[in-house]
C-alpha cells in the first residue's frame, strides 16, 4: 500500500486537510484521517509538504510539446508527449491532429490507435480531429490547402479512435453527419467557423451536449446584432467550451465573462499547445508552417497566433487568478469536466475510491508540479528530474 501524506487533498467540491490518500495496484484505496493511521503499513510514502493533491489533468486539445507533434510521421512523437506531459500535471490527453490530406491524417489516426492504452507516462485517450472540416474564413493557423466539407466516410474506419471532431457547422452538407457522429460516440465540437448564431442553433437543435473549440478564437466574434458562435456558445447550456488560458489567446476579462456565463459545468481548460511548448523561444513548426516563438508567443510569419506554449498547470493558475474561481472549481475544469464529456469519469477525473491512481502534487504558491503519479507509479519528481 502506498500513501501521500501532508497534503491538501482537492476533491470535486471541497479541500481536505489532515488526511492521507492511500492507493495500491494502480487504484485509489481510500482517503483517511492522518490521526491514528500507522504509516508502517505503507510500502511507499510521498510527502506533499503542504502542497495541493489533485487528480491528474486531462488535456483534450494538444498538438504537441517538447519538440514533438501528433502529426509527426513517427511513433516516437507520441511517446515523447507521453513522457513530457507529466511534468505539467497532465496524466491523460487526446492527441490532436491538424488539417492535412486524407492519407496523412489516416496515418496519424493509425498511430494514435496503436499507441492508445500503451506506453509509459501520460495516457492517450484517443484522437481529436481538428480539421479538415473547417471554414477557410476562420482557419486560424491551419493551412487551407486540404480543407474539405464534412464527410463521415473519413471518420467511419476510425470511430473507435476519434473522441472529438472540430468542425464548422455551416459547412455541413449531409444532414445525417451529426447523427452519424453521435451514433459513433464522437463528440462534435464547433470551431474554426464562420457560423452565425442561427447556423449554430439550426445545426445543434437536436443535439445533447456539444463542444466549442477554443472559445473566442477562430470563430465569428460577438456583436450585438450578430451574436455569432460566441453568443451561441455563451448562452446555450448544452455547449461545453474549451478555453485557452495563457492570457494571450483570451484576455483575462473574457475568461471572467466565460466563467460567469458558463459556470463550472460549461468550461474545459485546454492548452492547444504545439511542439514548441517546453522548448523556450525560437523557430518552430505547426502543420507544415513556420512558427516563431518570442516572449512566450507562438506566431506564424504573418503574425497569426499559432497555438500556445502554455502548460496546463500554468493555465489553471491564470484562470483561478483571473476569475476568482475556487480551487476545486478550477481543478474540475481540467479533470472532472473533460472526464465526464469523454466518458471516462468512472475511472479518471477525481480522487475517489476505486478510480485510477492518477495524482498530481502542486506547489500551493505557484502551481508548479512537484510530483506526478500515474496508475500508482511515480513518473515525475521535480527533485530527481
Amino acid at each position: 500500500m502506498k500513501a501521500i501524506i501532508d497534503g491538501m487533498i482537492v476533491l470535486p467540491d471541497s479541500i481536505v486537510g489532515g488526511h492521507i490518500l492511500l492507493y495500491e495496484d494502480g487504484k485509489i484505496l481510500d482517503i483517511v484521517p492522518r490521526k491514528g493511521f500507522r504509516l508502517g503499513h505503507c510500502t511507499e510514502l510521498i510527502d506533499a509538504n503542504g502542497g495541493f493533491v489533485v487528480p491528474g489533468f486531462i488535456n483534450e486539445h494538444i498538438h504537441g510539446c517538447a519538440g514533438a507533434d501528433v502529426m509527426d510521421e513517427t511513433p516516437e512523437a507520441l511517446q515523447t508527449l507521453q513522457q513530457a506531459l507529466p511534468a505539467t500535471g497532465v496524466t491523460a490527453f487526446v492527441a490532436t491532429t491538424m488539417t492535412y490530406d486524407r492519407p496523412r491524417l489516416e496515418r496519424a489516426l493509425e498511430r494514435i490507435r496503436a499507441a492508445r492504452g500503451k506506453g509509459s507516462g501520460a495516457r492517450i485517450l484517443g484522437a481529436h480531429l481538428e480539421g479538415p472540416f473547417i471554414s477557410p474564413a476562420y482557419k486560424g493557423a491551419q493551412a487551407d490547402t486540404h480543407i474539405v466539407r464534412p464527410d463521415f466516410s473519413w471518420l467511419r474506419p476510425y470511430a473507435d479512435t476519434i473522441c472529438i471532431i472540430t468542425l464548422a457547422p455551416e459547412e455541413i452538407v449531409h444532414k445525417t453527419f451529426l447523427k452519424e457522429c453521435h451514433d459513433a460516440g464522437i463528440l462534435v465540437s464547433l470551431g474554426h467557423s464562420a457560423a452565425t448564431y442561427e447556423d449554430v442553433q439550426d445545426a445543434m437543435a437536436k443535439s445533447g451536449v456539444y463542444h466549442v473549440t477554443h472559445l473566442y478564437n477562430a470563430m465569428t466574434p460577438f456583436h450585438h446584432r450578430q451574436p455569432g458562435l460566441v453568443g451561441a456558445a455563451l448562452l446555450d447550456r448544452r455547449a461545453h467550451c474549451e478555453l485557452i488560458c495563457d492570457n494571450l489567446h483570451v484576455h483575462p476579462a473574457a475568461q471572467q465573462l466565460a466563467w460567469r456565463m458558463k459556470g463550472r459545468d460549461g468550461l474545459i481548460i485546454v492548452t492547444d499547445s504545439l511542439r514548441a511548448c517546453l522548448q523556450g523561444d525560437g523557430p518552430s513548426e505547426l502543420g507544415g508552417q513556420q512558427v516563431l516563438v518570442q516572449n512566450g508567443e507562438a506566431r506564424l510569419v504573418d503574425g497569426t497566433l499559432a497555438g500556445s506554449v502554455a502548460t496546463m498547470n500554468e493555465s489553471l493558475l491564470h484562470f483561478m487568478v483571473n476569475t476568482g474561481a475556487s480551487l476545486p472549481d478550477t481543478i474540475a475544469l481540467a479533470t472532472v469536466n473533460p472526464a465526464k464529456d469523454l466518458g471516462v469519469y468512472d475511472r479518471l477525473g477525481s480522487l475517489e475510491k476505486g478510480k485510477e491512481a492518477d495524482i498530481v502534487i502542486l506547489d500551493s504558491d505557484d502551481f508548479h508540479v512537484k510530483q506526478t503519479v500515474i496508475h500508482g507509479d511515480l513518473v515525475y519528481n521535480e527533485e530527481t528530474k
